[in-house]
């Protein structure tokens, strides 16, 4: 009598059993990542595989694990999984080394591939260096998302917040994100800049591009920017020089060094001073955003051809040397 009981239920279990070795749904391709918690126990798991469709339910999971698979080496952490995939494999792929996990990187408004890459480093993503390498080196990168006429990516290179794995970051494609930023923010809004030698109001994407990295250095408030922005291309197409202060400071490793900048100020010779160099700098200052860039590209005429700032970051217009001195006078004192 007990053998014979011991066999219907015997051909019960088998008459229930899946086959665990068939897709659990063969049209369901759609990624799924699980996370198995550190200490988990196969009941723990089953409970996360029976919530998430894997798994008809616990009764079913108990038979898988009495009789299937054994479910003890799931290690902790994301795994990347499908219902296209059978209970066996799903089992094995929860053995396996879990994802990398990806941490947050941003990237500060204005900052310069200098800051970018000591930034990088400092967390452990990246040698030191190797981000500014890359990105000085365009043809290391491939086919670009568009073209750009500027012998370095400084500028183009979009600040936002990026996900990027903790284990390391590849900064060629870092890089290469970083530049579809760039066109799904702005870029990709104006079509003709993106064809070699396109223009918009009569300026190319490498003249926008740099007026815009000054713009996000000397006007915090975006609101401000068109009028400064006519202010530049005033003083740009009248050959009256920028007499900009932030570009002398775009090749000091700290911004803020004043005993980097003030030689540079003073150095009619930098390619970055346009206290004594008529035009622009010889590449953007830093990465600017769409407020920057909307303002370089559609700036407001006016009468004013001089700006400063008081301690208050509050600005300050004048239409001459007399009153711009007057307005030094008044809110710098001097």
């Amino acid at each position: 009598m007990r053998f014979f009981r011991a066999l219907v239920i015997g051909l019960f279990l088998c008459a229930c059993i899946p086959s665990w070795d068939s897709p659990i749904d063969p049209n369901d391709k759609a990624e799924i990542v699980l996370e198995v918690p550190k200490g988990s126990n196969p009941n723990k798991i089953g409970d996360l595989l029976v919530e998430k469709g894997f798994v008809g339910n616990k009764a079913e999971w108990k038979v898988y694990t009495k009789v299937g698979g054994d479910p003890s080496c799931a290690k902790a952490g994301k795994h990347k999984l499908s219902k296209s995939m059978s209970l066996n494999d799903v089992v094995k792929e929860l053995c396996k080394s879990p994802l990398a996990d990806d941490v947050e990187f941003t990237e500060i408004e204005g900052w310069r591939l200098v800051d970018i890459d000591a930034a990088l480093a400092q967390k452990g993503l990246i040698k030191a260096g190797d981000y500014i390498k890359a990105a000085n080196d365009k043809a290391s990168l491939g086919t670009l998302p568009f073209p750009i006429e500027s012998s370095s990516l400084e500028g183009y290179l979009y600040p936002e917040t990026y996900k990027v794995p903790a284990s390391g970051v590849d900064v060629k494609k870092l890089i290469v994100r970083q530049l579809q930023t760039f066109d799904e923010k702005w870029l990709s809004k104006h079509p003709e800049l993106k064809q070699a030698g396109g223009k918009a109001n009569g300026r190319t994407l490498n003249q926008i591009v740099k007026v815009a990295s000054m713009l996000e250095r000397e006007e915090p408030k975006p609101s401000n920017r068109p009028i400064v922005a006519g202010i530049m291309w005033k003083r740009v197409d009248t050959n009256n020089g920028l007499g900009i202060d932030a570009t002398s400071r775009y090749q000091c490793p700290d911004w803020n060094d004043e005993k980097c900048f003030i030689p540079l100020l003073n150095n009619k010779e930098d390619p970055y001073n346009t206290r004594y160099r008529v035009g622009m700098p010889l590449t953007a200052i830093g990465n600017p955003t769409v407020e920057s860039l909307d303002a370089a590209l559609n700036p407001t005429k006016t009468e004013y051809w001089y700006y400063l700032h008081d301690s208050q970051a509050n600005i300050h217009l004048a239409k001459n040397a007399t009153e711009h001195d007057a307005n030094k006078a008044k809110y710098i004192g001097h």
